[in-house]
């Protein structure tokens, strides 16, 4: 063959590969700057739906957010709010001082804070842990912060306890560390094994009365206990012959015990006190008749002379009983207001817990987990929380004392609620109730 014919067709051939080796360069350049590419814009494609997603997602969390904020946004008297129980709260009450505060858990734990200002945001609890297999129903103070009463509810029935925390009074001779509180006394099963609805305790200040606490246990059958603070000795029991008790409350001065139950009258006793000041005899004295329904609860104002019940048949009233009942005078209505909480069908409804304030001008009242501020002279409310709780409201006490808000003092009320919550609130501002103390 001619060798330029060779020539020329190893030319073409080479001319050819270099030329196929270069379209294939460039065509694998191509697809990888292609596949960099897509993948570059599946990073960003990834980034963005999650960026945007992130966003549309914040957007919503924070439109959620901004919801349930408007939803449960804090009441303007919602102060705070004490976390960390581990069931829901059956009661509490303020030590005479109001700078502790007792609540009673189904958890089985009695807690006690210690309310140095009622606006801080975290506070200093003793723990108290009621025999196993019993919780808590109800809790009141002893002679002091450092004596908590239990009542305590098991299968076997309810029983009451005394706790003392020793080391409260000894903190500030000893840094020895804190000891767990002591059973000073207990009664195992009593009002015939029935769970105790209320208990109330008072400083025992009427006519011959010694100055020492007694307490009021209240059944949920007919009958009520008297009990001394720190003995524990049981000084009487009386009976409301009324199907079953609401509640029942001692009077501020330790001179008489009322009770709500199940039919329109409310009864009062006598607690009568001898010469050395121990208590004698408890005598029924008085009844209120004016209701046209079952009252559901009542309180003594702070004079010891009053008493406001709320009943079914929608009113309050105010009573008399600073009355010479020796002579067979009446104790007398004062005052009746129509209790302004309202259904969307225009029924009322009954409040299920009140509390008057130490200064006698505000009574809160509840119903469910509505919160109710009235003036007791007017019966005008002063304001609502329709959700003061996310749950029925268990327990509501005004602190007896001023108590600082920040850098102001107020007066207090603490509410209990089957959401785990204790939440404490300010008096509202109309009853010149904040900042009227300055000491």
């Amino acid at each position: 063959m001619d060798p330029l014919i060779l020539l020329a067709a190893g030319i073409s051939i080479l001319i050819g590969a270099l030329m196929a080796l270069f379209f294939l360069r460039h065509n694998s350049f191509d697809r990888r700057s292609e596949v960099e590419t897509i993948s570059k814009s599946e990073i960003l494609t990834d980034k963005n739906p999650t960026t945007s997603n992130s966003k549309k997602s914040h957007s919503k969390h924070h439109s959620h957010a901004s919801d349930k904020d408007q939803n449960k946004r804090h009441h303007p008297l919602d102060i705070n709010t004490l976390k960390g129980h581990g069931d829901l709260v059956n009661g509490l009450c303020f030590s005479s001082d109001g700078r502790s505060l007792a609540t009673a858990c189904a958890d089985g734990v009695v807690r006690v804070y210690k309310l140095d200002d009622a606006a801080n945001k975290s506070f200093r609890f003793l723990r108290i842990n009621v025999p196993p297999g019993g919780h808590p129903t109800a809790v009141a103070f002893g002679d002091d912060s450092a004596s908590v009463v239990v009542a305590s509810q098991t299968l076997s029935g309810c029983s009451l306890y005394m706790f003392l925390d020793e080391s409260a009074k000894t903190a500030n001779e000893t840094k020895q560390p804190a000891k767990p509180p002591v059973t000073k006394w207990e009664h195992p099963k009593i009002h015939d094994k029935r769970a105790i609805l209320t208990l109330f305790g008072t400083t025992a200040s009427y006519g011959n009365a010694d100055e020492s606490t007694i307490l009021v246990s209240c059944s949920e059958g007919t009958d009520i206990m008297l009990w001394h603070g720190k003995s524990g000795k049981n000084l009487g029991t009386v009976d409301t012959n009324q199907l079953k008790n609401n509640m029942a409350a001692v009077s501020p001065n330790g001179r008489f015990i009322a009770a709500a139950a199940f039919t329109a009258d409310v009864k009062v006793w006598e607690i009568v006190y001898s010469k050395d000041g121990s208590v004698k005899e408890v005598l029924k004295v008085m009844q209120l008749k004016g209701h046209k329904s079952a009252v559901t609860w009542l309180c003594f104002t702070p004079d010891s002379e009053k008493i406001i019940t709320a009943s079914k048949d929608g009113s309050i009233r105010t009573w008399n009983i600073n009355v010479r009942y020796q002579l067979e005078e009446d104790p007398k209505t004062l005052k009746v207001f129509p209790i302004p909480l309202h259904d969307s069908s225009g029924h009322v409804l009954p409040y299920d817990r009140l509390s008057i304030s130490p200064d006698g001008k505000i009574l809160a009242a509840t119903h469910g987990s509505t919160l109710q501020w009235l003036c007791t002279k007017t019966g005008s409310v002063l304001d609502t929380a329709d959700k003061a709780h996310d749950g029925d409201i268990t327990g509501i006490a005004w602190a007896p004392q001023y108590l600082p808000v920040g850098n102001q003092k107020g007066l207090v009320l603490a509410t209990s609620s089957v959401d785990k919550k204790v939440k404490l609130w300010v008096a509202p501002p109309s009853s010149t109730s904040l900042g009227a103390a300055t000491s």
